[in-house]
């Protein structure tokens, strides 16, 4: 009878276990993410009380991306949506205004940052640059927006993300010290990043590099062939060591001006998409924003510095 007893017992353990985990996942706050830099602060920010769906993985460009029903059902299951905004997801963002004017928690993250700290290159007439997260201090401006975000759709837990957000924004103080040290340890002569296209001006502005795009802004347009003979008359004119390839880019076009310039391409680097989670690149997970950061400014520092060795990867 015992043996009956205590299997019953056991049983209604198991029940109220599940029970109770049912309980937790009902009370978890559902949040959808664009790219992986906007949903890794999500994550951050949102701890063990936040889902975060993603709907831009590794090597996405969000400037050409096309939703799919997949992020449809995300977005629809979505308690409060999280997108970068500056118009870096394209078409994208009517579908976000629309989804707010419906009712939606739907909030773009660059909003809490001050507008006379954004830049508005001529090739984006009317449009700020919205890739402001190579410029960490900037980047650490959007966390507010976050925890306003998640405390509006679960008030219990706003004490847990504004403590979070707190000890991510002293997080992302110290990386950006870090990026200035690190910067610091190349002459400023030697300070001229190369990239396939214009997403470097905020990182280029913070850490004293000047930056040339073969592309613009936006990744929508292709180089063209002027374009390519100019960029590459500027690197030899210029002595630029070594130029570098985007993660989300098509290297095609930088390759072919490294081929022209006589230069090396000193490594690829991430502008609009994060690696994948858990990726190890120079000791950093680049599937983390700040992995990413810390890769990007040592490949950069490396490749351009005095005496590195050069590798087309």
């Amino acid at each position: 009878m015992s043996i009956i007893r205590n299997a019953l017992r056991a049983t209604l353990l198991v029940a109220a276990g599940f029970a109770a985990a049912s309980v937790h996942a009902e009370a978890a706050v559902r949040a959808a993410a664009t790219t992986g830099m906007v949903a890794d602060l999500v994550r951050q920010v949102g701890g063990d009380r936040v889902e975060v769906a993603q709907l831009m993985g590794p090597g996405i460009d969000p400037h050409l991306y096309k939703p799919t029903a997949a992020d449809a059902a995300k977005l629809g299951r979505a308690d409060v949506i999280f997108y970068s905004g500056l118009m870096l997801e394209g078409r994208m963002g009517d579908l976000f205004a629309r989804l707010g004017r419906s009712g939606r928690k739907v909030y773009p993250i660059t909003e809490s940052v001050p507008q006379d700290r954004l830049l508005e290159p001529a090739e984006f007439e009317g449009h700020y640059d919205p890739h402001l997260w190579f410029d960490v201090d900037l980047w650490a401006r959007t966390v507010p927006t976050i925890v306003g975000g998640l405390s509006a759709v679960d008030p219990a837990g706003r004490e847990t993300y504004a403590k979070n957000g707190e000890a991510l924004s002293a997080r992302m103080a110290e990386l950006d010290a870090w990026c200035r040290e690190t910067a610091a340890t190349l002459p400023e002569e030697k300070r001229v990043l190369v990239t396939s296209h214009d997403a470097y001006n905020y990182f280029g502005r913070a850490y004293g590099f000047k930056v040339v795009g073969l592309q613009g802004v936006s990744t929508v347009s292709e180089a063209a062939l002027a374009d390519m003979a100019s960029l590459a008359d500027f690197i030899r004119t210029q002595g630029v060591k070594a130029i570098f390839v985007e993660s989300s880019v098509n290297p095609a076009a930088i390759r072919r001006v490294a081929e022209d310039a006589g230069v090396k391409v000193g490594g690829e680097i991430f502008s609009d998409a994060l690696g994948e989670p858990g990726e190890t690149r120079g000791g950093f997970d680049v599937g983390t924003y700040d992995g990413m950061i810390r890769h990007n400014m040592g490949t950069i520092v490396h490749a351009l510095g005095e005496d590195a060795p050069q590798t087309t990867p």
